[in-house]
């Protein structure tokens, strides 16, 4: 299981990274005491559909029972429970700008000025800013160049996370509305009029030759091919970690389908994360 232990100074993007996280697969929990990080992770070790991703965000929001995270960290050690701690920080004046801007209270305030807060949360998280694995000051980013550092941060430690969705679809039943790009196969033509195909769907060889034979599908799908290669870095700059590629088809049986599965194995030869979805079989 990999396990990201997020933490930092309260407005500093925590909130943010972890919708960023969630985006790419991960398990997210916000404002866990740390005594409970070791049973949660039992707790999910257990289950018969195994979770392989979680993020843990943890900070002075948590009070007293944050004081324990060092403490909570070295059991989980102890037990040969791996983890990662990424801290996010920013400067005073970021920080004091962004708890202006928004009208909200500093955990620590407590009739404390906002610098005052500011200096006796960065005394608190002292110990743990010096055992982070990583760290990411948000001063002066925008929120997608904190997405683009958070996919940049995990791409180097294992280089595919980037996701991309192959998604087949009924335009009968409505466009998905989660869909980046949506392509139309209805040019090519429909198995559901030929008897032996029918009943089957796309899933099925024969569908899937049948579809390819059009002299069309085959180029159409170089096409795809290619567009993706030239779309995701564009993708990956503008902090996306995913791209759902949705292919369209009258009921979402045959060629929709068809398109889906060979595009996807197109991708995936090619090293790909690729997610296969069939929405209306």
């Amino acid at each position: 299981m990999e396990i990201i232990i997020i933490t930092g100074m309260s407005g500093a993007g925590k909130s943010l990274a972890a919708d960023c996280f969630e985006d790419i697969g991960y398990y997210c929990i916000d404002n866990l005491p740390p005594s409970l990080i070791g049973n949660f992770v039992d707790l999910i070790a257990q289950r018969k559909q195994k979770v392989s991703k979680v993020a843990f965000v943890t900070d002075v929001r948590g009070g007293e029972f944050f004081g324990d995270l060092k403490e909570n960290l070295n059991d989980l050690k102890r037990r040969g429970i791996a983890y990662k701690v990424l801290f996010f920080d920013a400067g005073d004046k970021a920080l004091i700008r962004r708890f202006s801007e928004h009208r909200r209270n500093h955990p620590l305030g407590d009739g404390r000025t906002y610098e005052e807060a500011i200096q006796a949360e960065r005394e608190a998280l002292e110990p743990i800013r010096r055992i982070a694995d990583h760290m990411i000051d948000t001063s002066d980013m925008k929120n997608a160049d904190l997405a683009v550092a958070i996919v940049r941060l995990l791409a180097d430690g294992d280089g595919g996370v980037f996701r991309v969705v192959i998604q087949s679809f009924g335009y009968k039943y409505g466009v998905p509305a989660e869909a980046d790009i949506v392509l139309d196969m209805r040019f090519v033509p429909n198995p559901f009029y030929v008897d032996s195909l029918k009943k089957l769907t796309g899933k099925s060889r024969k569908v899937r030759d049948y579809v390819m034979r059009a002299p069309e599908a085959g180029k159409f799908i170089d096409s795809v091919i290619e567009m993706f290669g030239e779309l995701k870095p564009a993708f990956i700059r503008e902090g996306k970690s995913s791209l759902n590629i949705s292919f369209g088809c009258t009921g979402g049986q045959h060629r929709s389908v068809a398109a889906a599965i060979v595009v996807g194995e197109r991708l995936a030869e090619n090293g790909e994360h690729v997610v296969l979805k069939h929405r209306d079989i």
